[in-house]
């Protein structure tokens, strides 16, 4: 809320893991090798239609105030003999105290108003209250939902009893007249985010049907060069095994078809990554494209577990695959360190992206971050891998007590590590004393829980950040901010949050080792993860209670908390459910095209992060004001990211480290 200018009279205050191979010799489900037009005819199509799909609707009502976007303009009008205070609530803050929004003066005599100007926010419901400033009395609360740059008069007046005091909202102008319509432009905002994608995973399952011609497969054979693309993609790891799988290497005795690499994992991998690049890129400027403020989820919340999920799956595959492969467990444990620290180093640079204007200052250099997220869980579970991994399960006892859940008993040391650092997780967040903060808080600080902990942010974990990292080496404008008004520094890739993201990495562990066990068993595979799914699902209505701010442990992105990592982990079983039935099983789709950066993850995700603020990426804007403007502007951005990846793939060229 911003204040308005006081008129005269009338204005106021105011991995697939596994052996990875490129492409397979005998192509039986429909590989995306397009032509080139095929792709480019896709891209400008879809283009076009985005450009016309997001034209806006144009009202021509005349405006109090100029707003910016998601605002509108409310003019409160005040017949009342004294002056009186206006405050303001959102109905997205839980427990908070109203904040003040401006003051409006006594009108000048009967029957004439004094009038303010407000400047209101249109993402969320609003209520606001009105007191008499003498005796601060309330006078009238009004519960609103305003829209985008709409024009709204507030009539504050005595009616017949001078006791009385009538409080009533009159729309002037408003650009959509209805809530169905703005559920609907909401929802069209979405589903132009998803044609563009779905469009070309279309017109890839034409290309791939052609390229299932016997014709064209001979000379794709011919033009391909499959060895060398298993060598650069094998494994998420990076351990090379050209050792061609025997009988006695498969998982089952005898396999009904020959290994091959699981695209449904490459296209989760893929379709998580581009949401990721999309939002971080703006989303176009809507609520529902950025992270939560704190309890709750948005689309923005979904992805960064379900990359860090998936990441735990490819290890299952990878680690079994290398171990077949005769490596030593010790050489692949050095090669996990490696990689996490060139991950650990990466992610540092491009956090702090005054990389490019000099020396990095020590003084306020963040040392959380993504990459160093995923680097230290990616070598947690790695570890936790090689230590329970099984060489070969070719010859476990089929009449043993375990057999049926071999998947999951066999590797309960694992199992126990985790519960061990859940358990830590568990102690340092309800029962580390936090000066100033009761025990076990949860909450956002600032105005939240009435305003009685404003420097409590986070609780526990925002005060091991603070104490281990330093208050200038973690993230200074936390989206908790936004709602709550908060003002300490908290970091939602900080350290306690970190061991809930080995959880989530380790829940993808667990897929991995269901399609390492039941090769090639469809059905035992989905239905395993459905009942994981299940679980997970009653475990997080345990913890929520079912509720968004209730529960014993709410769903909170910045915490990550114990129910945020369950509730994500039931719905990644369920898309992962989803894909591997269309892509592996019925083949009825290819992945494309998100199976293409899904193959270079991390090229594209450290090259989104650096030329963010580069064309392609971004220009100037005719109206920086306009969602669809943004929209346009993030889905040719992160349709670049796709097509580049797509470009890489023809060329063979993947980025491991």
């Amino acid at each position: 809320m911003e204040r308005g200018k006081l008129k005269k009279k009338h204005k106021g205050i105011y991995s697939g893991g596994g052996d990875r191979e490129g492409r397979e010799k005998n192509i039986n489900m429909a590989q995306p090798e397009k032509h080139y037009k095929v792709f480019f005819l896709a891209v400008i199509a879809l283009l076009v239609a985005i450009c016309v799909a997001e034209i806006p609707s144009c009202h021509p009502h005349h405006k109090a105030a100029v707003v910016k976007m998601d605002e509108a303009s409310l003019t409160v009008n005040n017949e009342l003999d004294a002056e009186m205070v206006v405050s303001w609530l959102s109905d997205h803050c839980y427990q908070c105290v109203y904040q003040p929004l401006g003051v409006v003066p006594a009108g000048p005599g009967p029957g004439l108003p004094s009038s303010v100007d407000f400047t209101v926010g249109t993402q969320h419901g609003i209520t606001l209250q009105l007191n008499s400033s003498p005796v601060s009395l309330e006078l009238c609360t009004v519960h609103y939902h305003f829209w985008e740059h709409g024009n709204y008069s507030l009539w504050v007046k005595n009616l017949n009893d001078s006791s009385v005091v009538n409080c009533s909202m009159i729309t002037d102008a408003e650009t959509v007249n209805s809530y169905l319509l703005k559920c609907l432009s909401v929802l069209k905002a979405i589903m132009v985010a998803f044609l563009l994608f779905t469009g070309l995973a279309i017109l890839s399952a034409i290309g791939a049907t052609v390229m299932g011609l016997d014709a064209v497969k001979n000379l794709m054979f011919r033009l391909g060069n499959s060895m060398e693309t298993e060598r650069l993609i094998n494994s998420d790891l990076g351990f090379p095994c050209r050792t061609v799988e025997t009988a006695t290497d498969t998982i089952l005795p005898t396999p009904a078809t020959p290994s091959r690499r699981l695209r449904s994992l490459d296209t989760f991998r893929g379709l998580s990554l581009v949401i990721m690049v999309f939002v971080n890129y703006g989303g176009g400027r809507y609520w529902f494209f950025r992270h939560e403020s704190w309890n709750g989820l948005t689309v923005a919340d979904l992805v960064f577990p379900w990359f860090v999920f998936i990441m735990g799956t490819s290890i299952s595959l990878s680690v079994s695959s290398a171990l077949r492969c005769g490596l030593s467990r010790f050489s692949l444990f050095t090669k996990a360190v490696w990689r996490s620290v060139q991950l650990f180093l990466i992610g540092l640079l491009i956090i702090n992206p005054n990389y490019c204007q000099g020396p990095l200052s020590w003084d306020s250099l963040r040392i959380p971050g993504v990459l160093q997220r995923l680097a230290f869980s990616y070598l947690v579970v790695v570890s936790l891998d090689l230590c329970v991994a099984w060489n070969s399960l070719d010859n476990l006892p089929v009449d043993a007590w375990w057999y049926s859940a071999r998947e999951f008993l066999l590797y309960w040391p694992a199992w126990l590590c985790v519960v061990v650092l859940e358990t830590v997780w568990l102690c340092l967040t309800f029962l580390l004393p936090v000066p100033d903060c009761p025990s076990g808080y949860l909450g956002p600080g600032g105005i939240g829980d009435m305003g009685q902990y404003p420097n409590c942010t986070g609780g526990a974990a925002g005060y091991v950040d603070r104490w281990l990292l330093g208050v200038n080496h973690i993230y200074q404008t936390p989206s908790s901010r936004v709602i709550y008004k908060s003002h300490l520094p908290f970091d939602p890739e900080g350290v306690l949050g970190s061991i809930n993201s080995v959880l989530m990495a380790f829940l993808g562990l667990q897929a991995g080792k269901i399609l390492l066990h039941y090769k090639d068993q469809h059905s035992s595979i989905m239905a395993r993860f459905l009942i994981w799914s299940l679980v997970l699902g009653i475990i997080s209505a345990v913890l929520t209670k079912c509720s968004l701010n209730e529960g014993f442990i709410p769903i909170n992105k910045n915490l990550w908390s114990l129910s945020y990592v369950t509730t994500l982990a039931c719905f990644a079983l369920l898309l992962l459910v989803l894909i591997y039935y269309t892509v592996d099983v019925k083949r009825w789709w290819s992945g494309a095209p998100f199976y293409y950066p899904g193959m270079n993850s991390i090229l594209v995700y450290v090259g989104h992060e650096v030329l963010e603020e580069y064309f392609p990426f971004r220009w100037r804007m005719a109206d920086s004001q306009s969602h669809a403007e943004h929209l346009t502007q993030n889905l040719l951005a992160t349709s670049c990211w796709v097509l580049i990846s797509f470009l890489l793939y023809r060329k063979n060229i993947f980025w491991k480290i």
